[in-house]
């Protein structure tokens, strides 16, 4: 298993990832992100200074930061491997991976498949500026 992890993550970082055309993640119920994975964030990217767009609002009390994530989910709707966005800052990137996995577990619609896919998740993480 882990071996045919490590085979589908050097497939992924041999060819780029067209986010775009990746489906949602089918989630039965919408996760909910706790003011406490907002204040990880924040705090990891003060600490670590890792760049982050600019508030889309002059004058915005918000400052936010969204991680995308693709996931694979095998046939039988479980969760295969979870591959973060490159956001040049590897603790949220992780982090946000981590998340996307506990939230989709035992939370997927049921789907008919025959083959694993692949699909996209975007967290959101906000925090005063």
């Amino acid at each position: 298993m882990i071996t045919a992890a490590l085979a589908i993550m050097a497939a992924l970082q041999a060819r780029a990832i067209d986010w775009a055309a990746l489906p949602p993640l089918p989630y039965r119920v919408p996760p909910v992100v706790t003011p406490d994975m907002h204040g990880f964030v924040a705090r990891e990217v003060k600490a670590r200074k890792c760049p982050v767009p600019a508030p889309a609002a002059p004058g915005a009390r918000l400052q936010t930061l969204v991680v995308g994530v693709a996931v694979l989910v095998d046939e039988a709707g479980g969760i295969r491997t979870v591959v973060p966005r490159a956001i040049d800052c590897p603790t949220v990137e992780q982090f946000a991976a981590a998340l996307a996995a506990g939230f989709a577990r035992n939370n997927l619609l049921p789907r008919n498949a025959s083959a694993p896919q692949w699909y996209r998740a975007d967290l959101s993480f906000s925090w005063p500026r």
